[in-house]
């Protein structure tokens, strides 16, 4: 369910670039610092929006500070990153949301590698269940309840990406203070518009795989497509809508442009992918 959440760098300024990359990079040495080098292996563009989303909404409180870093991948020139409690506790939701990602691979496909990627942060993630109880049963929550409902054969798109919308609301959530309703609000949509995304991204493999995938019911309909946009319009519509209301303060033009440009660049991609399929498929008949 990760890597949706991104920017559409064409449309950034050079600096507005770079202070994104100061956050991810921070995030991945944030990663690295907590959880070794197993943990950037975990780092994710989604992640990445939330910190920068917390760092401008509590810029009083949760500054931190920022420093100068020559990254291995970059040798060439130094980079500005940040450390900040912003960057913790997207890095410990990186965790708790990989080691169940690990898991839904291991149950789909039975790869080993799955496997053993969730023994490596199991005891990691052991840790987080008492610092965040409320995050851990939301993830936990939401995994078993989407198991079953995939089991039962549930169609109901608006009940299966809920599921995924209230998980990462809770997520969003991070302080339960004053913000804490428009926050879960962003989250909500957000996860619902990710978990729609992922069946749109997958219908073509799973079809193919026979597994599940709630798109597959729909998919042979004429407005399909039509449909398909609309329901993804709707949901980051209503995000965008409780993002305004944030008074937020640091970095507003990168994170309007994720939500206003670039979850759509990643549909464009997905949308383009699957009519050069279709167009290879029609040339050939």
């Amino acid at each position: 369910m990760f890597g949706y959440v991104v920017i559409n760098e064409p449309e950034l300024k050079i600096k507005d670039y770079r202070e994104y990359r100061g956050v991810y990079c921070g995030l991945c040495q944030t990663l690295k610092r907590k959880y070794g080098p197993f943990g950037q292996l975990c780092l994710n563009n989604d992640m990445t929006f939330m910190a920068m989303l917390h760092m401008s909404l509590y810029e009083d409180e949760e500054t931190g500070k920022e420093r100068m870093y020559r990254c291995l991948l970059h040798p060439m020139r130094k980079l500005k990153i940040y450390e900040n409690p912003c960057l913790d506790y997207a890095a410990d939701m990186t965790m708790v949301l990989s080691y169940y990602l690990f898991r839904d691979h291991w149950m789909d496909d039975r790869k080993p590698q799955a496997l053993v990627q969730m023994h490596l942060i199991q005891g990691k993630v052991r840790k987080l269940i008492h610092r965040y109880p409320r995050q851990y049963r939301a993830v936990k929550n939401y995994v078993f309840r989407l198991e079953a409902a995939e089991r039962s054969g549930e169609k109901d798109l608006d009940v299966l990406a809920g599921l995924t919308g209230t998980m990462l609301g809770e997520i969003m959530n991070w302080k339960g203070d004053i913000w804490s309703e428009m926050l879960t609000d962003i989250g909500f949509y957000l996860g619902k518009f990710i978990y729609l995304m992922d069946a749109y991204e997958d219908l073509d493999r799973d079809v193919k795989k026979h597994r599940f995938n709630p798109l597959a019911a729909y998919r042979s309909q004429p407005d399909f497509e039509k449909r398909m946009f609309s329901m993804l319009d709707l949901m980051m519509a209503d995000c965008a809508r409780s993002f305004e209301k944030l008074p937020l303060s640091l970095d507003v033009e990168i994170l309007r442009n994720i939500l206003y440009a670039g979850v759509w660049s990643k549909y464009i991609k997905i949308r383009n992918d699957k009519n050069k399929t279709e167009e290879v498929k029609d040339e050939s008949l």
